[in-house]
């Protein structure tokens, strides 16, 4: 047994499902309402983080009126994703948490698949994977190469054989979490968990999921910048902690 389960596997009853949100105006309100209609029998808490979106996002989402299951949080100042991310954490209430980003590229439909490992008492955490099994719009070389790489690398220091490290979408109990302290800010939210969730020996899953990708037209955000610092961070975590 892996040092995160528990004898006696919990009950599961509510999912939580973290959003971050920076500058999603346009996508936001459909998120939500894909959320609210994934195929799940959990009920659902949604906790929204606004990362202080400058595009009428923070606006939209205070003008939603109050809704039971829905906890809208604000930041004062942009700290990041994984500050977003941090945020969300602390105030969950459900024994599953899933991270949704804001921008449709995945599908709450795939929620199904995500959270079976778990409920099933299989697994600690689910990793999405964009790339074998589910549909995927095809994009950029040097993206899906630089993923290929810092998976490899990730998978060095861990010691597991991840496909797919920088995905999106991960769910993990949130008993699991509770053990964890994140510090990233941006997107070093990804290989900081990663690493974390494999010293702790949890049972990871990866599951197939659709893929939506967004060009930088579209509002995709993460650059090369972040692929150097998801290697920094991957580094910083493994050797000090």
């Amino acid at each position: 047994m892996s040092q995160a389960a528990t004898a006696t596997p919990p009950e599961f009853k509510t999912l939580s499902v973290v959003i971050p949100v920076y500058n999603e105006n346009a996508t936001i309100q459909r998120v939500i309402s894909s959320v609210l209609t994934a195929p799940i029998s959990l009920a659902k808490e949604l906790v929204i983080v606004d990362d202080f979106s400058r595009d009428g996002t923070r606006e939209l989402l205070q003008s939603l009126p109050p809704t039971p299951g829905i906890k809208i949080l604000m930041h004062d100042r942009n700290r990041g994703k994984g500050a977003a991310i941090r945020t969300g954490f602390e105030h969950v209430t459900g024994e599953i948490v899933i991270v949704q980003d804001a921008d449709l590229e995945y599908d709450p439909a795939d929620f199904p698949v995500l959270l079976q490992p778990i409920l099933t008492g299989r697994a600690d955490a689910v990793y999405g994977n964009r790339f074998h099994g589910g549909p995927h719009r095809v994009l950029y070389f040097w993206h899906f190469n630089a993923n290929r790489f810092l998976t490899f690398l990730s998978n060095l220091l861990t010691n597991l054989n991840l496909s797919d490290m920088e995905v999106g979408y991960k769910a993990f109990r949130t008993d699991v979490l509770r053990r964890i302290k994140l510090t990233s800010d941006r997107f070093g939210f990804e290989p900081e968990v990663t690493v974390k969730v494999a010293r702790l020996k949890c049972r990871i899953y990866e599951v197939p999921i659709a893929y939506h990708g967004r060009t930088y037209e579209e509002g995709k955000k993460i650059t090369w910048k972040d692929g150097v610092a998801a290697l920094y961070f991957l580094l910083r975590f493994k050797l000090f902690g």
